[in-house]
């Protein structure tokens, strides 16, 4: 289920868990709230605001080295049942053939699925490939990698309101940046961080409300299933509240052939 941590993404890893306790630790040193709370001992925002920091470390750890739906070969590609049943399961009216993976040697990649050259292997539901967790998102990580970025959200923001703070004035500038530089520091490293993480959550929640994956979004032109769609149609929709539900709620392998078919015939 999980890979060595000590292939290639070790590096990026290692950066990640350095630059959060870093920036944890100047907020713990420089006068902020959580010094003065911890000096005055009341340690309950302290502890929980650690316990967030290192729930996020775990969630990124998990999200990172979890298998996200690597097709391994054609026998087992379809790993919840035998052939019979997948034959009743995949209706047999014409449906866009499956495409053939010339890298995996795949004789019938899975619908939804694509080939990523830096993982070096097909993904199910292929969302995109992360350089920062050095992981694709795919089936079967894409709900913790959700989860992460909501507790990683909530991590930067708390950090944004403590390091703020944490600010204090002085005589002169210069001064004032001997003083506050690492703080500011942190500051602008955390907001940046905010940022990006509220634009990638925000766009994701919005493409599984619509039941699509960024590769879909972004390659819809290219993909032979969704030729035929246009831009605002969607073979896999079933609504918001479905969507979501299927989401976050259903833990199963998804046979997308049939969902396209339901979806196809009544766009017909």
């Amino acid at each position: 289920m999980f890979k060595n941590v000590f292939r290639s993404g070790f590096l990026i890893r290692t950066a990640h868990v350095i630059l959060t306790w870093v920036i944890t630790l100047i907020l713990f040193l420089h006068d902020t709230d959580l010094r003065r709370q911890r000096e005055n001992g009341e340690l309950m925002q302290p502890v929980v605001f650690s316990l967030l920091v290192l729930l996020s470390v775990m969630l990124y750890f998990t999200v990172s080295l979890m298998d996200p739906g690597f097709v391994l070969s054609d026998s087992v590609k379809y790993g919840q049942g035998s052939g019979e049943e997948l034959e009743e399961m995949i209706p047999q009216n014409p449906i866009p053939r499956l495409r053939r993976c010339g890298y995996c040697l795949l004789q019938q990649q899975p619908m939804r699925a694509k080939h990523c050259q830096a993982c070096k292997h097909c993904v199910r539901r292929f969302d995109h490939h992360c350089p920062w967790i050095e992981n694709c998102v795919g089936e079967r990580n894409h709900r913790c990698f959700i989860i992460y970025l909501a507790v990683q959200l909530l991590a930067l923001l708390w950090a944004l309101q403590i390091a703020w703070s944490g600010f204090h004035s002085s005589d002169t500038w210069k001064l004032w940046l001997i003083v506050n530089g690492f703080l500011l520091a942190s500051l602008c490293v955390v907001g940046v961080l905010s940022l990006v993480v509220v634009l990638l959550l925000g766009c994701h929640l919005f493409l599984i409300s619509i039941n699509s994956t960024t590769w879909e979004f972004m390659s819809r032109h290219r993909i032979s299933y969704l030729k035929s769609y246009s831009d605002e149609e969607n073979p896999f929709d079933r609504g918001i509240l479905c969507n979501l539900w299927d989401f976050f709620c259903m833990c199963r392998t998804v046979v997308w052939e049939q969902v396209y078919y339901r979806g196809s015939h009544n766009h017909v």
